[in-house]
């Protein structure tokens, strides 16, 4: 890991990337994460890895810019509603591989939109989208018990999977 990026925090709140020897802000951090380059940020005391918690504060700062938030309050109460719960663990996991998903498909349309139609690119998309989706939500609810899972949306309502009231 010698390509680990150490920054240290100070108690003056000030970020020091010990890799270019200088201070940087958290628009300097928002720029490592954007160029895809692998940091940790520690309490320079402690060495704590605080990471989590300046990246959390690089959303705050973003969601609080008034343009068009990502994390709307039904959306925030909903993740709230996760902690501590039965599913927190896996609501974690589900999260990173949906995004690592819609990351996966916005470079693959970008590639896509050069080659063929938008039209004809979205259709395929919502294809693949929703199938991926499927397979998602049976791995993540598949193994519940009491739960089951239709292979058609359509056939949910049909006689057949329907309990049967005796």
């Amino acid at each position: 890991m010698s390509d680990l990026r150490i920054i240290k925090k100070y108690p003056n709140r000030r970020l020091y990337d010990t890799t270019i020897s200088s201070y940087i802000t958290l628009a300097d951090v928002k720029k490592l994460v954007m160029d895809n380059v692998a940091f940790i940020i520690q309490e320079a005391k402690s060495s704590e890895d605080i990471t989590r918690t300046i990246l959390l504060q690089i959303i705050v700062e973003q969601e609080e810019r008034g343009d068009e938030p990502m994390l709307s309050n039904n959306v925030l109460e909903e993740l709230i509603r996760f902690y501590g719960g039965t599913f927190q663990g896996m609501m974690g996991s589900y999260l990173e591989r949906s995004f690592k998903l819609f990351a996966e498909q916005q470079t693959l349309m970008s590639e896509q939109i050069q080659k063929q139609s938008p039209l004809s690119l979205m259709s395929e998309m919502a294809d693949r989208n929703l199938k991926v989706w499927k397979d998602m939500q049976e791995g993540f609810f598949g193994n519940l018990p009491g739960t089951t899972t239709a292979q058609n949306p359509e056939d949910v309502n049909k006689p057949d999977n329907m309990d049967k009231k005796d």
